[in-house]
């Protein structure tokens, strides 16, 4: 029985998607809930997952391809215990150069004559041996790194994941890159003797370098690369909030010495206690919400000539991922503990760099906080987060000599910025907000007791 496979119902605030990769082509085995393609909207990349066992009959819209919800994108003929390792006898199918590669690699010792005769068989073939001997575990994989292996034709089993839990990250796959020859292009015609390339008893294929072509001989190369459908959207976003909001920024510093001692002298109980680490971010996503409660113009957004002004504090953490900037929001982030905030901003992270992050994650929020600091940056003028009015920039922790009781002693010290809408907020406001947020941190007791 034939199966459509239609884009998944895509949330009110996406309009469409993109068709960025499918990962299984006609007469391809498919296993229920194996992904097939992925999706890039404005703000994440969503998994067409197969509703069935089966095998890929037919695809219907060619990867780059603009979709929206409800749109078929393939066809699948549904079939009962398909299995991805061998493919069952009607996944061979005659026009399809995939399927003639996996009958080739399974068909010892002789290749067929369909093989032998295509000049982009043997690679197919040699590919489909490798995988054959060493299972591929795609499910695991983010769809960057998912992209980057099937693009290059490597066995995520031979690379060495550096990720949690033995993940694979896109630095693992291109570090392997980089330490491995690379393999011929499939649209290339590959020698004669290609047909005759080993495969080791691991099931490695054994592949001669491929001729580079030459470097122009003055250094002037060029590549065009379209933007990302996220990073279109940031640009956009970060244009609107400039063109729409009058933009300012104020900076202050905060001596950090007994936030640190607080964080070294509980941190280890905290994490056996919680099973998350003690970081950073929840003292200051405290702290800004103390400050918030003083001055809630910051917490507010404009609509037309009407401010308004939010009753909850739902703080948008930034998190930098391969694919851009991405902003997922901790819900009523003023009722939580540090535990929880800590766990939430963790799992918030993880997801955002696998790829996985839902859009309602991502979506709302009253007030935004990033910290630059991880990168090195020591002062930054942050872009609000629109339709929010104002943005906290953190920046990196360095040790400076300050005058502290008429002595100069060391102290951990960090540069604040505050971003913030000037139409409806003074700069005497967003001056006493970073000074509330500064001596909040600066004895973190005010936060305990919220005073």
């Amino acid at each position: 029985m034939s199966t459509e496979i239609r884009v998944p119902q895509l949330p009110e605030s996406v309009a469409d998607a993109t068709l960025v990769t499918w990962h299984k082509q006609p007469g391809d085995p498919i296993r229920r809930d194996e992904n097939l393609a992925d999706l890039e909207t404005d703000k994440v990349v969503l998994e067409v997952p197969a509703p069935s066992n089966g095998v890929m009959q037919e695809i219907r819209v060619p990867s780059g391809t603009v979709v929206t919800s409800g749109q078929v994108l393939a066809v699948i003929e549904e079939a009962t215990g398909v299995s991805a390792a061998a493919p069952a006898a009607p996944a061979v199918r005659a026009a399809s150069a995939p399927a003639a590669a996996r009958e080739a690699a399974s068909t010892a010792p002789a290749r067929t004559a369909a093989a032998q005769s295509t000049p982009a068989a043997a690679p197919r073939v040699a590919s489909a041996a490798a995988s054959a001997e060493a299972p591929r575990d795609n499910g695991r994989l983010s769809p960057s790194v998912r992209r980057l292996v099937e693009e290059n034709h490597l066995d995520p089993a031979a690379i060495r994941g550096s990720g949690r839990d033995g993940r694979l990250t896109k630095a693992d796959v291109v570090d392997y890159l980089g330490r491995t020859p690379a393999a011929t292009p499939l649209a290339a015609p590959a020698p004669a003797a290609a047909t005759a390339t080993p495969i080791t008893a691991a099931g490695a294929l054994a592949r001669a370098p491929a001729p580079r072509p030459a470097a122009p001989a003055t250094g002037r190369a060029e590549q065009r690369v379209p933007m990302t459908r996220l990073r279109a959207r940031i640009a956009q976003r970060l244009i609107e909030a400039q063109s729409t909001q009058a933009l300012l920024t104020t900076f202050n510093e905060v001596d950090l010495t007994a936030t640190q001692e607080l964080r070294n002298r509980y941190r280890e109980r905290f994490e056996k206690e919680y099973g998350v680490k003690l970081g950073f971010m929840s003292f200051f996503v405290k702290a800004s919400i103390a400050a918030l409660k003083k001055f809630p113009v910051l917490n507010a957004s404009v609509d037309g000539n009407d401010i308004i002004y939010h009753e909850y504090y739902d703080i948008g953490v930034a998190v930098s991922t391969d694919r851009g900037l991405v902003v997922p929001v901790v819900r009523d982030a003023d009722g939580k503990d540090f535990a929880a905030i800590e766990r939430e901003i963790a799992d918030y992270a993880r997801k955002a760099r696998e790829g996985s992050i839902a859009i309602e994650d991502l979506t709302g929020g009253t007030f935004t906080i990033t910290n630059g600091g991880i990168f090195g940056s020591l002062m930054s003028t942050p872009i609000v987060n629109a339709p929010q009015s104002a943005i906290l920039g953190m920046h990196k922790v360095q040790e400076r000599p300050m005058v502290v009781n008429n002595q100069v002693v060391v102290r951990p010290m960090m540069y604040l910025a505050v971003t913030y809408d000037h139409r409806i907020i003074d700069g005497r406001e967003a001056v006493q907000f970073l000074v509330a947020i500064k001596e909040a941190l600066e004895d973190p007791g005010r936060i305990l007791l919220g005073i």
